[in-house]
């Protein structure tokens, strides 16, 4: 009502309008269906009644209003909602409920209980109101917000294409290609179907994209739509007729008269709707003329002024000499010659004596000597018009200059077909003048500052043109615009391609054939891609290479037509065979062959050339453009002379070019039709395609993997089993998209053996059955067991639904006679490595890139496998554990699958807590049936987790736990006191033995204090001394004591306890000391290293640092007493850098040596840690450091790191330790039998340390000067009784291998120094001469010179008499050493600094060395570096060479980890 009263008043002329159809069409689309119902029957008596006049909008305004007051209860608009699209789809199709305090808002008056004859009172509506005006912002808001939630899952672009190319609910967008488009309608699809809104009634100009989409998909009048028809297929657009064949838009003009008044004009001029300004050319005259008549009339329906009336005669396109022509009612124009000169004619093509404009041209009318031709805009769903400025033709145009389209190709923001078309303007003025600025445009493309001007171009050969811009080219430039780096040249390459592009489309119906423009321009391409510089070469070809496509795809078109016109014929010809051949069909013919020669020239001239480029650019493009001829016109390459280029190009060196011919040849393989063709060369480069899949680059593996997955598929043999039994390893690879890949390939496999030969078995077992068979025989068959984990993600993405079948699973292995032994434990090992996959939503270690982030879909899929899985188990689950409690293997996989269950369940109802007490029950009776630590280990681990305090059924859990400790400490307690006196016999010292490691396990993981375990543990610890015990017994009880002192340090912590507990305490931790230093002298090496272990985590734990910040926990501070500390010493002195030869692994399995050598990497850690910590004097570290050089294969990575994180502590001590490490080894030199040998081994050992010291000099000034001087201070110390003077000397040699990290303002300080501690009559001996060289900067060629004489004269001890070596240091020697310095006897590290994340874990690596089976020249290029190391490889190595190798880092878990 409000619209027709502003339409009465008369001050918005446009609202006439409404008076039309098309203006009150978005009206009506609007209303209920029952009220366009009703509209349809009144407009139609409306027009039967005034001679077939339309309805004015006053009709129709009185239609409305009479309706809705008619029955407001059931045909209103404000509340009919029930036509498709006005319910909520996230409430069932329902009406979309409004908060309460969302309900004021749409408040409205209305009469009550629906009785006009009542008051009028205030309603509130309480669902959602479509139709509304706040409507379409909501729909509008709800479907940005829609879009955004799937953002991260389908790509940012989704958001940009629904914020920024949406009108309400109707998306217009144009894309470069079809793929492009698929891609992004699908990905916005499926985006917001998450939302339940569908995005459907898809229209594209291109039947590629949509036949990519079901018909329920389409718009309504296109499901069945023709693009290659030639009946025009018109779709409605927001108010413009959009013809989908050719892209245009088109305008139908009524060929009505309207009365010669106001009226009559005003409903002339709106009569053709053009919001978009399309034919504002035409329209404006009539504007004009409506303007004036507003300003001079008042009156609506009164005549005109005759001198008005020629005007309007001119504006409707009635007067005889008008300049305009109307076609009423048409779609499409035919194609009319353009004015401006004329391209020269020739006799074959008759194309070439007119210009045609684009395929589909608008229907409108133009004024005679002007040029409108709206242009096809690039292929996608486009609904666009795209139109180039008219150009008048008039002299001294110059159109677009070669600078124009290159910044208009770098800025990649215009147009592309405003650019052509505009080039094409100046160039049908002047083909000279417009094919020199093209060649221009390419010479600057290609980086070239030069120019061919109009006289070069006259007089000169394309190769004297080359030659001249070759010496005009900047010399020394390696970049040019394809290769330059930058952001202003990020989108260069796509805009020069999308100019060629546009370039052939605007000319393939003209000057494609006119032998001038594209032959000119191939030979100038040809001539620049034979050229020495590497930017012509380049910038050519790809030009070249696109044109050909460019041209290809016009002659497949042609190839078409002709097919189509030569069908036509002949059917004529069998009505009547006098017919002659139309002239149509000749001319395309002619027009084939001249594509195919333009075509064939440009392949032998430039690619034949071009693909074995230097440069794998140019050959990358090459091969991806020889893909497109490929696929693109089979008719013309896809033949043996054409495809030996790929199989050629699959031996490239260069990852990129391989990775393109692999792209290509999966384009071929897709295309059913294409197989019968590439059967030869299937069979000649198939063994190439198989060795490609260990490419070193894994994209080319992955696509390669695609590739024989669709020549398994699409091929009569497809592969042989051997040649699958290539590919199927690599499901276990790192890289998660190849072994993705492999997986894909293994499944489809798997599928294809299912439907041949599983089919009956499938109505009886079921479907997954079948699956789980094969699967499990495939993993038991191959190489790489104890890595089900990575199988199981390999095959997750295409394999989820049947990985996640756990009832047939369950169902498989609780059946009694069904699987064997080593099926069963195949299959609970993939079903435990599935059910985590699922839990935890991450691929596993080393699969995975960056953090572990899951968006909020995959996490909302992992709450529902969660929910499922516990759903399943928790009723199977103690069945499961009951039937294989005896297996060790089994066992210890069922008892991780309750860490990924959801515990909450068990306390949703009482019937599922039967079930928890049935698992409970499980567990502690495979605790009673088990001694193996693997399955203690696992119901420790699994305890914690049931009585956990944040379950309402923690109770119930701690109490079975209780009481099966109870018995267990019961038990040992029972047999203590006979173990202790001697009496016990073996069969009680097994069971004591068995009930102390079971306890020692729990303690592990709980806090076992209340049992009071610790006084008996030392007991047995210290009646050892007296009477052997079992060494199991004995590493039992030092777990148990040390995990109690352990926790008591974690209790202490939380609940601050008096004095007199925390003596009791450090009481307790003293005797722990002692026990655990006589159990490091023992010769049993299962007790001696695991009190090793267990005391530097208690001496760690229990260090003065490790309470400096609790100033009430001070009493607690125990460090070590000395001669604990010199036994540990001499431990890692004895144990750990000792034995690690090959010799001492001789007869040993490779597991044993590995397992040895884990544990010795481990207990070097704990030690390393006590010194870092501050629980011992950084000069503990020497016993460290001086093996730097002789164990760095082992050991380098610790002692590198332990070097590290002392320079951050302290390092100026860290630097004096390191040096004292250095005194220390050359006093040991120099108490033996100097040699040599052993001083050139020292000093290789100072050039690592050296090394150590990293490249900012500054940092390490201050510390390297403290080297230095304490060297110096070694050097020169007074000599003992019996001693030559100066016996230290020779050290200065080791001194000088740090000379070159000191700054050179430091050098001068120490120089003095030197001269300071040094006798004036030692200062000509050669050590001292060499020290002073290093510290002046001479060269290392001028102590070459001398070193002759210094060998000589290096060492000058005399031989003293060689005692006894022992590596064991006493109390005495490890605290107050003589070679130990003032600094290092008051020295004390802070343990309040932060110290390093140094944890007793460690990782050990298996490095295998690759044999090379290529030399450097060969063009293949793969590598196996990928896979998983083999754990039980077929043919074992010697135990030795696995040392030699240098094993790097196995994760191991501490023994002592709270």
């Amino acid at each position: 009502m409000e619209l027709q009263c502003a339409k009465e008043d008369g001050y918005l002329p446009g609202l006439t309008y409404l008076d039309t159809a098309r203006g009150i069409s978005p009206i009506i689309e609007k209303l209920p269906y029952g009220l366009q119902e009703k509209w349809i029957s009144h407009g139609s008596r409306f027009k039967e009644e005034n001679g077939g006049c339309f309805p004015p909008f006053r009709f129709f305004a009185n239609f409305i209003g009479y309706e809705a007051l008619e029955d407001p209860g059931k045909d209103s608009p404000m509340k009919r909602n029930d036509g498709p699209g006005r319910n909520c789809p996230i409430h069932n199709n329902k009406p979309h409920p409004l908060r309460k305090y969302h309900r004021n808002y749409l408040r409205f008056l209305w009469y009550r209980d629906n009785d006009m004859s009542k008051d009028v009172i205030n309603y509130r509506m309480k669902v959602h109101v479509f139709g509304n005006s706040p409507s379409p912002a909501v729909a509008i808001y709800g479907l940005r917000r829609a879009v955004q939630e799937g953002a991260r899952e389908h790509g940012a672009d989704t958001v940009q294409f629904v914020e920024r190319h949406f009108y309400v609910d109707d998306g217009l967008l144009s894309l470069p290609t079809e793929a492009e488009a698929i891609d992004l309608l699908q990905r916005t699809q499926a985006s917001l179907s998450e939302s339940n809104l569908r995005l459907h009634k898809f229209v594209s100009n291109r039947q590629a994209v949509m036949d990519a989409f079901p018909p329920e998909d389409r718009a309504l009048g296109v499901k069945d739509m023709d693009l290659t028809g030639e009946t025009p297929t018109m779709q409605r657009s927001l108010g413009l007729c959009w013809e989908i064949a050719s892209d245009t838009f088109t305008f139908a003009v009524s060929a009505s008269n309207k009365p010669f008044t106001r009226r009559g004009v005003l409903s002339t001029v709106n009569s053709l709707f053009d919001p978009l300004g399309l034919v504002a050319p035409v329209t404006i005259q009539g504007r004009a003329l409506l303007r004036e008549l507003t300003v001079d009339m008042s009156d609506w329906d009164i005549p005109l002024p005759e001198e008005k009336l020629h005007n309007f005669e001119v504006m409707n396109g009635t007067s005889p000499g008008s300049d305009f022509d109307f076609q009423p009612n048409s779609i499409k124009q035919r194609n009319r010659p353009v004015p401006g000169p004329q391209q020269p004619k020739r006799t074959r093509h008759k194309a070439a004596a007119k210009q045609t404009s684009s395929p589909g041209c608008i229907p409108i009318p133009t004024p005679r000597g002007h040029s409108l031709q709206p242009q096809q805009t690039p292929a996608g769903t486009s609904r666009q018009a795209s139109t180039r400025p008219v150009r008048r033709g008039e002299a001294g145009n110059q159109g677009m200059s070669a600078g124009d389209m290159f910044d208009a190709v770098c800025s990649g923001k215009s147009a592309m077909v405003m650019v052509v078309d505009e080039w094409l303007d100046s160039y049908k003025q002047s083909r000279e003048a417009g094919l020199l600025e093209l060649i221009n445009f390419i010479v600057q493309c290609c980086g070239c500052k030069g120019v061919v001007t109009r006289d070069m171009f006259d007089n000169m050969q394309n190769a004297e043109i080359i030659s001249s811009l070759t010496k005009e080219f900047r010399e020394g430039s390696e970049n040019y615009p394809l290769c330059t780096p930058g952001p202003q040249w990020k989108r260069f390459k796509a805009g020069l391609c999308e100019f060629v592009r546009v370039l052939v489309r605007s000319c393939q119906n003209s000057l494609l054939y006119d032998q001038y423009l594209f032959s000119s321009l191939m030979d100038l391409l040809t001539g620049m891609s034979d050229s020495q510089v590497r930017a012509f070469r380049h910038t050519s070809t790809l030009l070249a290479m696109k044109l050909m496509t460019g041209v290809m795809e016009v002659a497949v078109k042609v190839s078409t037509q002709l097919q189509i016109s030569q069908r036509r014929y002949d059917l004529k010809k069998r009505k009547n065979a006098q017919d002659r051949a139309p002239a149509r069909l000749g001319e395309l013919q002619e027009n084939r062959e001249v594509l195919s020669s333009l075509m064939h020239s440009t392949f032998r001239g430039v690619f034949v050339h071009r693909y074995r480029d230097h440069m794998p650019e140019v050959r990358a493009v090459c091969i991806e453009e020889l893909g497109k001829w490929l696929s693109g016109d089979p008719e013309d390459f896809l033949n043996h002379g054409h495809l030996k280029y790929l199989g050629w190009t699959l031996s490239d060196k260069q990852s990129p070019v391989r990775l393109q011919c692999v792209l290509a040849l999966q384009m071929l393989y897709q295309e059913k039709d294409f197989i019968g063709f590439l059967e030869l060369f299937t069979s000649r480069f198939k063994e190439r395609m198989l060795c490609m899949v260990r490419d070193k680059d894994p994209d080319v593996a992955v696509e390669i993997v695609h590739l024989l997955l669709l020549i398994h598929q699409k091929t009569e043999g497809g592969l042989q089993d051997s040649e699958c039994g290539r590919i199927y390893p690599l499901v276990f690879a790192s890289h998660r998209g190849l072994a993705s890949a492999a997986g894909n390939f293994l499944y489809n496999n798997i599928k294809k053996v299912i439907a041949s030969d599983y089919q009956e078995r499938w109505t009886t077992v079921g479907p997954n059955v079948a699956f789980f068979n094969i699967l499990v025989s495939f993993y038991i068959q191959n190489e790489f067991q104890q890595h089900g984990v990575y199988l199981v993600d390999s095959l997750w993405d295409v394999a989820g639904s049947e990985l996640r079948d756990w009832e047939t699973m369950t169902t498989l292995l609780l059946q009694d006679d069904g699987l064997s032994d080593k099926d069963e434990g195949a299959l609970i090992e993939l079903m435990m490595c599935a059910i985590k996959r699922a839990a935890e939503g991450f691929p596993p270690v080393g699969r995975t890139q960056g953090k572990k982030i899951l968006n909020m879909k995959d996490k909302k899929i992992q709450a529902q496998d969660r929910r499922r899985i516990t759903t399943h188990f928790i009723n199977l689950m103690p069945q499961l554990l009951a039937k294989y409690s005896v297996d060790e293997e089994k066992v210890c996989l069922l008892l991780e699958a309750p860490f990924h269950f959801d515990l909450e369940m068990y306390s949703s109802s009482k019937p599922l807590e039967k079930h928890l007490d049935l698992l409970v029950s499980q567990v502690c009776g495979i605790v009673k049936k088990h001694s193996e630590a693997r399955v203690l280990e696992a119901c420790a681990r699994l305890v914690p987790a049931l009585c956990s305090d944040c379950y309402t059924f923690s109770t119930r859990t701690h109490r079975a736990f209780s009481q099966l400790l109870d018995g267990l400490t019961e038990c040992f307690n029972t047999y203590l006191d006979d173990l202790l006196q001697g009496t016990a016999d073996e069969e009680d010292m097994y069971k004591a033995s068995l009930a102390l490691k079971r306890v020692a396990t729990f303690n592990r993981a709980m806090d076992l204090k209340r049992w009071k375990l610790f006084n008996p543990c030392l007991d047995v610890l210290q009646s050892n001394v007296v009477r052997d015990l079992d060494n199991e017994f004995m590493v039992s009880a030092l777990k148990c004591a040390a995990f109690h002192l352990l926790w008591a340090k974690v209790s202490v912590v939380r609940s601050m306890p008096n004095e007199v507990e925390l003596l009791q305490l450090k009481k307790e931790v003293c005797l722990f000391y002692s026990v655990g230093q006589t159990c490091l002298s023992l010769d049993q090496a299962e007790i001696r290293d695991q009190a090793f272990e267990v005391l530097c985590d208690v001496v760690l734990l229990y260090s003065p640092g490790s309470v400096r910040s609790q100033p009430a926990l001070q009493t607690l501070a125990q460090p070590p007493p000395d001669s604990l500390r010199s036994e540990m010493a001499s431990f890692v002195m004895d144990y750990i850098f000792t034995g690690c030869e090959d010799d001492h692994f001789t007869g040993v399995n490779e597991e044993m040596t590995i397992a040895i050598f884990q544990r010795k990497r481990k207990q070097l850690i704990s030690y390393c840690k006590l010194f870092l910590y501050g629980a011992l004097d950084l000069s503990a570290a020497t016993d460290v450091f001086k093996h730097y050089s002789k164990y760095h294969k082992e050991f380098g990575d610790i002692m590198k790191e332990t070097l590290s994180k002392s320079r951050l502590i302290n390092p100026v001590q860290s630097a004096k330790t390191v040096c004292l490490s250095l005194q220390q080894l050359f006093s040991e030199m120099i108490s033996e039998k100097p040699d040599e040998q052993e001083l050139g081994e020292i000093r290789g050992l100072a050039k690592r340390l050296a090394m150590s010291f990293g490249n900012n000099l500054h940092r390490v000034r201050k510390s390297l000067v403290a080297l230095h001087m304490d060297g110096m201070r070694f050097a020169f110390r007074d000599p003992k009784e019996g001693e030559l003077q100066h016996p230290n000397l020779a050290f200065l040699e080791i001194l000088s291998d740090f000379t070159f990290k000191v700054l050179l303002q430091d050098r001068a300080q120490l120089s003095a120094f030197l001269k300071a501690q040094c006798p004036s009559a030692a200062l000509s001996w050669p050590s001292v001469r060499m020290y002073q060289r290093s510290l002046e900067g001479s060269s290392s060629k001028r102590r070459q010179e001398k070193g002759g004489g210094e060998k000589e004269s290096s060492i000058l001890s005399p031989p003293i008499t060689p005692a006894p070596k022992r590596r064991k240091t006493t109390a005495q020697d490890s605290v107050s050493s003589a070679y130990r310095l003032s600094w290092m006897d008051s020295s004390s590290i802070d343990g309040s600094l932060l110290s390093p994340a140094f944890t007793s874990t460690v990782l050990l690596k298996q490095t295998k060395p690759q044999a090379s089976t290529h030399s450097r020249d060969t063009e293949d290029e793969f590598d196996e570096g990928s896979l998983k190391r083999k754990v039980r490889p077929r043919t074992r190595e010697q135990p030795s060479s696995r040392i030699r190798r240098s094993p790097g880092q196995l994760e191991l878990k501490s023994s002592l980890g709270l």
